[in-house]
């Protein structure tokens, strides 16, 4: 029983050790730092840079799709995630320019050769989801509101964790300071 315990104590101590800090580099790399760059690559309006993110989105969406099937065995391969994070950075290098190697000799082939079953299986999938839409915008709209208001209340509590000292009129600490206020007026007469 003591060696689940150390195992623990020692992920919890050195992480490094760990797929913990490497998988959270390839999150980061794969997706953090893409997102922003897609978004600069939108509002730059800049044609070329959003037809390289589109490719890379592609090409990222593609080994997303197959590490589901394959990443309970690959993980325990040794170095995976060294390796994931080496293919990620090469994907958006733009001197290696990695996507579009990989969306160009691999995936756009595929597509091309598989487009018209693939055009089928979306629309049924979208055909499903619409049905599925339309036969559930009670509960969706349930879901919604719920969603927003645990929105606003995390919104709340990070407000609050960010800038403590700021309080909404109405708050709390107003309410005592007119009672104080009203205390010490009333010592006064």
């Amino acid at each position: 029983m003591a060696v689940p315990s150390e195992l623990g104590l020692r992920l919890l101590l050195c992480p490094f050790s760990s797929n913990i800090v490497y998988r959270t580099a390839c999150c980061s790399v794969g997706t953090a730092l893409p997102v922003y760059s897609t978004f600069k690559a939108i509002e730059k309006k800049d044609q070329s840079e959003q037809q390289r993110w589109l490719v890379y989105w592609a090409a990222y969406g593609s080994l997303s799709i197959a590490e589901v099937f394959t990443d309970k065995i690959l993980s325990w391969f040794p170095l995976y995630y060294h390796v994931k994070f080496a293919f990620l950075v090469w994907l958006q290098l733009p001197s290696a320019n990695g996507a579009r190697h990989l969306y160009m000799n691999h995936l756009r082939p595929f597509l091309l050769r598989h487009q018209a079953r693939l055009d089928r299986v979306v629309e049924i999938i979208y055909g499903e989801m619409s049905k599925f839409i339309s036969a559930h915008q009670v509960e969706l709209q349930f879901a919604k509101k719920i969603s927003m208001k645990a929105l606003t209340f995390a919104n709340g509590i990070v407000r609050d964790v960010v800038n403590p000292g700021r309080r909404q009129a109405g708050d709390a600490i107003e309410g005592q300071t007119r009672q104080i206020q009203d205390s010490e007026s009333d010592k006064e007469d």
